[in-house]
């Protein structure tokens, strides 16, 4: 039977092109070639996997190399290219600085050092781990590494260079290795899995690059394991199921479930996540990637910064959509909480339980204003004669009472107008379990085109009287939605032609919730103002006024420009403040 050769060996990169990843060390060292600018020592360091010990031995066959290609490459030809490649080369000698760290190494080192190659035209030595050398052995080897023969080069190779001293350090051309992509590393995968005739899915590479770290020679050794698992053809699944990788599968569920309010889908799957050995900060840090993924494929311009399949990036659009951006925002700042104090909770799986069902409550006080604050007797008016539709506001007029005055919308909603009756067998609140949002928005949007096609009074009004009722209108949402209140209370309403009012905001996000609220403001505004004709403009300012303060210590700054006496509090009692 034919010896098996692993594919972080087999595939191991003979030239300077086939190097992945390193393009800018690899374009560097072959001009230093050509030009014949080498000096006499280079230090290689980074992390594991990335190429460093590769480019060494590249070099050191390239510059040996008798007929070197026009693209600076070893010809593979020559007595020397074939004396290295079968590793018999008296011109290159590779040093384990791990194993070989003592002053006797080093100076045993020096002394091969003054015999002049006999083939070739450099003698190179190549010295891994470099930084496990002793500080005597350090200080052995200066003298030779600043003034060495024509022909002696040193290659030095380290994944820790801090621990190299200074005086090493200055002597050396240091070149730092990249971390290879995850991009990278998957099209590497797949001219190995192409050599050898194995199928692969590609969202699968993706998984195997991600688990890998950056390391090209880990991604190997996972991708030979995987191979020996599911044979020849690398599925997905295969690769989450043999590497216990939590899938994306149960990120998208669970995310659909807090969109659906389903508690109850929510807990049970992530019982299932438990069960099936993953941690539980595992999944914290999953599913916190997963939400700013979500945020990040909002934007087409930004959606290359997932590093995903593009199967994968599709989903994230399609799931994007049905979710808004403060929506995201706050369920990814309560997810970052719970992950920053995972580790002192003593009951971890409630921690991680309540967390999700606070993303829930976000979406419950999103939509409670809109089912219970929607005025419900408007769309009944078609079926009311001209003369008693005169009548009608003086007969609603203590609903419209209740509007203006700032009651909170459920005191309204145990009231309704004589002309709306509650419809038999619905909830008088929302149930967390089954959210009415598409509902809403079908009746938000059927109230807006009543009220548009009814013939209604277009009296004119002040800037004043707008004024006034945008006070009340304002009020309405300063408990149920901050960021609507906020949007409201920044800038004062203006009246431009055609009975438009035009609104400015800040930011999108301002933008988007008003535009969410657009029917019952219209409801509220035309009922007020007796003006059926009026419309909304939403602008957003190019200079908004003030900076809005969101993080602690900014709310901290604005209550001792209001009151000095806090700071002074805060520096008496020896206060911090939390984060």
């Amino acid at each position: 039977m034919e010896n098996f050769i692993v594919s972080a060996r087999k595939y191991r990169p003979a030239t300077f092109d086939m190097v992945v990843g390193q393009a800018s060390i690899t374009n560097t060292l072959k001009n230093a070639i050509k030009n014949n600018h080498l000096a006499q020592a280079f230090l290689f360091c980074g992390p594991r996997g990335v190429g460093k010990t590769t480019c060494a031995r590249i070099m050191a066959k390239t510059i040996n190399c008798e007929n070197p290609t026009e693209n600076v490459e070893a010809c593979n030809e020559c007595k020397s290219c074939v004396s290295f490649n079968e590793s018999n080369s008296f011109n290159v000698h590779e040093l384990d600085a791990a194993s070989n760290n003592s002053v006797d190494d080093i100076r045993s080192l020096v002394e091969q050092v003054r015999i002049p190659p006999h083939i070739g035209r450099y003698k190179v030595y190549v010295i891994d781990e470099v930084h496990m050398l002793s500080q005597a052995a350090f200080n052995a080897f200066l003298k030779t590494l600043e003034e060495p023969p024509a022909y002696a080069k040193f290659i030095l190779a380290t994944t820790e260079k801090h621990k190299i001293i200074p005086t090493i350090l200055s002597r050396c051309q240091i070149f730092d290795f990249n971390r290879i992509t995850i991009e990278d590393i998957a099209k590497q995968l797949q001219y190995v899995a192409d050599n050898e005739d194995i199928k692969t899915e590609y969202d699968a590479l993706q998984v195997i690059a991600r688990k890998a770290d950056g390391a090209m020679r880990d991604a190997l050794s996972i991708f030979d394991q995987i191979v020996s698992f599911a044979g020849n053809k690398v599925t997905y699944k295969a690769v989450a199921e043999n590497l216990n990788v939590l899938d994306y599968d149960y990120f998208f569920s669970m995310t659909d479930h807090i969109l659906n309010g389903d508690t109850t889908e929510i807990l049970l799957l992530f019982n299932e996540i438990i069960e099936k050995g993953f941690d539980g900060a595992h999944f914290l840090m999953g599913y916190a990637e997963h939400l700013r993924n979500l945020l990040v494929c909002r934007d087409p311009r930004t959606v290359n910064l997932m590093e995903v399949g593009d199967s994968i990036k599709e989903k994230y659009t399609q799931q994007s959509q049905k979710s808004h951006p403060d929506f995201l925002l706050k369920a990814l700042d309560i997810i970052n909480r719970c992950d920053l104090s995972y580790r002192t909770s003593n009951n971890k799986r409630l921690h991680i339980e309540l967390a999700l069902l606070q993303t829930v409550a976000l979406l419950q006080q999103n939509q409670q204003p809109e089912v219970k604050a929607a005025p419900v007797a408007p769309p009944k008016a078609p079926t009311v004669t001209p003369a008693k539709e005169v009548a009608s506001p003086a007969a609603t007029q203590p609903a419209s009472a209740n509007i203006v005055s700032g009651e909170k919308p459920t005191e309204t909603t145990d009231k309704p107008a004589p002309s709306a009756p509650p419809r038999p067998g619905k909830p008088a609140s929302i149930k967390i379990n089954k959210p009415q949002v598409e509902d809403d928005e079908k009746k938000k949007h059927e109230l807006s085109e009543t009220l548009i096609s009814e013939d209604r009074p277009e009296e004119s009004f002040t800037d004043e009287s707008l004024l006034n009722i945008w006070d009340k209108l304002k009020n309405r949402y300063k408990e149920s939605s901050v960021t609507l209140f906020t949007a409201l209370n920044t800038h004062k309403p203006q009246t431009g032609g055609n009975n438009i009012i035009e609104i400015t905001v800040d930011n999108v996000i301002q933008k988007e919730s008003i535009f969410e609220q657009k029917p019952e403001i219209l409801s509220f505004l035309r009922k007020n103002l007796n003006n059926y004709a009026i419309n909304l403009e939403v602008k957003i300012t190019d200079n908004p006024k003030i900076h809005k303060a969101y993080l602690p210590a900014e709310k901290f700054q604005k209550m001792v420009e209001k009151n000095p006496d806090v700071e002074r509090l805060k520096n008496d009692l020896d206060l911090d403040l939390i984060y």
